[in-house]
């Protein structure tokens, strides 16, 4: 059994259904799968199948019991959610810190993190059956947490510590190698020569600027490649304007814009 399979989620007198179910959907997403309720006040309750939204094993899997140390049993540690920890004895830790708590003592048994009521929390006598409180770190003007939205960040952190800080990335493609880059220039220097947008005898600082632009971008083999048909297709029109109009291929192009100008001289 893997770590996160040994982590149960205790949600303690819950008073809304809704809360239930969007529990069940954060603790789907995040790979945790034991739900435990100590005395819901609605459940099963259609809204809590609502929000679960997809999360419906969650919720027919869900432990009832009437009691926290029912809940409990079993367990080798308890984390006690609370935004005030009031008189507890015990460690106080963020939730960072205490997500991989739990998964340490997960390679040894179950671990509960539990969860109090919409109104109040967690009591200072279910706060004593937990060895660690947890606190998410918030504003301190407004330090409460919706029930579920407490779930999905205790969740999330369980989570990100299980996979060892792990982050999605997006896929990598084949980089543009030096040969590729230094053609696409050569490239597109003749292009634009040939548009009438480079002076290739006042080309002034408007090719120091791609060569910026392209080396921040670390473009790809087949965004060059991209760019090549781009400027091919580019370089086709000029030439077949150039014979419909009898001119060589350096009149081709009508005479520069005003943007053309002020994009260019400003590059000096």
């Amino acid at each position: 059994m893997s770590a996160l399979e040994r982590i149960r989620i205790v949600l303690c007198a819950p008073s809304h259904p809704g809360n239930i179910g969007a529990s069940a959907r954060a603790m789907q997403a995040m790979g945790l799968a034991r739900l435990t309720l100590v005395n819901p006040s609605r459940f099963p309750d259609p809204k809590a199948a609502a929000l679960a939204a997809g999360a419906a094993e969650i919720l027919d899997s869900a432990q009832i019991v009437a009691s926290l140390e029912a809940a409990l049993a079993g367990t080798v540690l308890a984390i006690g959610l609370s935004a005030r920890p009031r008189q507890f004895a015990g460690a106080v830790l963020p939730m960072r810190a205490a997500a991989h708590e739990a998964l340490r003592f997960a390679q040894a048994g179950d671990v509960a993190l539990v969860f109090g009521t919409e109104m109040s929390g967690l009591s200072n006598a279910e706060l004593a059956r937990c060895q660690i409180v947890a606190t998410i770190p918030t504003s301190p003007a407004h330090t409460s947490l919706n029930l579920a939205a407490a779930v999905q960040v205790a969740a999330y952190e369980i989570h990100v510590a299980a996979s060892g800080g792990a982050v999605w990335t997006a896929p990598a493609f084949e980089p543009a190698t030096y040969e590729e880059i230094e053609q696409l220039f050569e490239h597109g220097e003749r292009t634009l020569i040939a548009l009438n947008f480079l002076h290739p005898k006042q080309p002034k600082r408007l090719l120091p600027r791609l060569r910026r632009l392209f080396a921040r971008a670390r473009v790809e083999k087949e965004e060059v490649n991209i760019l090549r048909g781009i400027l091919a297709r580019i370089d086709e029109r000029l030439r077949h304007v150039a014979r419909i109009s009898g001119r060589d291929d350096r009149d081709s192009c009508p005479a520069d814009s005003a943007w053309q100008r002020r994009l260019r001289d400003g590059n000096s």
